[in-house]
């Protein structure tokens, strides 16, 4: 197609046609938390029927200072080690990636009720004292519940008074046995899920439909 200029041509010019836009500046989230050279942490025992070597876990933390001068910690890195190898890999790689998540900072809370939803298609196990444990993945998101809320970064709804009374009332009026087998909990994924003065109750969380 033709096109006829009528006018003086007094300057000109050059449109490039391959002219990119301009990138996008992405921006994180967060900063990446730092690690110094001595880290205080805690480390967890925990022993399954399912094997004769214990495994421990440790959780180390970082200590954050707030602009106000006030200090809290949160976890920066976890590590698992037993004698038992049968599950080293995916243990490796599930450390990896906790750690990872707990370096990014933000909430990391979610990690809980993840860990606590897994299901061993083999079946599960009871703890000492008669509790059941629905994998070996559930039991070390039941220890970083446990670290979480020791360092202030989840209610204590374990351990508290009210949760206790429950659990006393559910073994007396039920029995241990009908504790042991509770049903799945839609909040905390623990399965601990009762049925009490007519109304289903979490032992481990404290969730209630009844309010």
């Amino acid at each position: 197609m033709s096109i006829k200029i009528d006018k003086k041509i007094v300057s000109y010019s050059v449109k490039d046609n391959n002219e990119k836009a301009e990138p996008t500046i992405v921006t994180a989230i967060a900063p990446l938390l730092e690690r110094d050279d001595i880290l205080e942490g805690n480390t967890y025992k925990i022993k399954t029927p399912n094997s004769e070597h214990a495994m421990y876990i440790t959780i180390n933390d970082v200590v954050i200072t707030e602009p106000g001068g006030n200090t809290h910690r949160r976890p920066f890195e976890i590590f698992i080690n037993s004698k038992n190898m049968e599950h080293f890999m995916w243990i490796v790689a599930l450390t990896r990636i906790t750690s990872a998540i707990f370096r990014k900072g933000g909430d990391i809370t979610f990690l809980v009720e993840e860990l606590k939803a897994v299901f061993d298609p083999r079946g599960g196990y009871y703890k000492r004292g008669g509790r059941y444990m629905p994998s070996l993945v559930a039991e070390i998101g039941e220890v970083i519940q446990q670290h979480l809320v020791s360092i202030g970064m989840m209610e204590g709804q374990m351990n508290n008074a009210v949760l206790q009374a429950k659990r006393k009332e559910a073994e007396d009026t039920l029995g241990a046995a009908a504790v042991a087998k509770g049903s799945q909990c839609d909040k905390c994924g623990a399965m601990a899920v009762v049925r009490l003065d007519n109304c289903n109750c979490c032992l481990e969380c404290g969730d209630s439909k009844c309010g």
